[in-house]
């Protein structure tokens, strides 16, 4: 039975339907992208299932039954109703911080903080400037927010290792070439579709 629970106000219900939407569709699979713990993800999931957010299906496997989830279009147009709402807010204190009006961030941080994990997650808010930021401020992550920051985080420099290995095989490649022309011889790189909310009345059926 799915929890007395407002999906609206969750955090980490949007994180696992965006994850859902990004093509992760079985539990495992979101625990592992979403650092959450698999038994909260399998609560959200039957939240997410009996609010009609996402379709449950279940294939027949050689050993076991294999459960699958797929968002569906209310879904979709929910999460990307919040992520509208939540880029905005983050635009205004990423606008704010560089002008240096830090108490807009800090007044964020007080009554808005939960979401910054889902943030960081969906690419709404950058990782460079909130580590920075934070950092500026003198204020701490929580565990959940530096797991979600050196996720990304360590996604970014694996991309810049592998481009600068890239570069210097070129450079070592150009060097050979040279060599060899003046006679060395011996030298050898979380889109949605934000137009699912069309029409949409999540007043009467779903317990946002």
């Amino acid at each position: 039975m799915s929890r007395e629970m407002k999906v609206n106000d969750s955090p980490n219900h949007f994180m696992v339907l965006d994850a859902i939407g990004r093509g992760m569709t079985t539990t495992d699979k979101i625990s592992t992208v979403t650092k959450l713990d698999k038994t909260e993800v399998e609560l959200i999931l039957n939240d997410l299932a009996v609010q009609r957010l996402v379709n449950r299906t279940e294939k027949k496997g050689f050993l076991r039954r294999k459960i699958e989830f797929t968002i569906n279009e209310t879904g979709h147009a929910l999460l990307n109703s919040k992520k509208r709402e939540l880029e905005q807010k983050t635009k205004d204190i990423k606008q704010a911080y560089g002008n240096g009006n830090t108490a807009q961030f800090k007044s964020f941080m007080g009554t808005d903080r939960a979401w910054i994990p889902f943030l960081l997650f969906s690419g709404l808010l950058d990782v460079v400037f909130f580590a920075s930021a934070m950092s500026f401020l003198g204020l701490a992550m929580s565990p959940q927010e530096s797991s979600m920051a050196s996720d990304t985080g360590g996604a970014s420099d694996s991309a810049s290792d592998s481009a600068s290995d890239s570069d210097t095989a070129g450079q070592e490649d150009s060097g050979a070439a040279d060599s060899s022309s003046s006679g060395g011889g011996d030298f050898e790189g979380g889109g949605f579709d934000s137009s699912g909310g069309s029409g949409m009345d999540f007043g009467g059926d779903f317990n946002f």
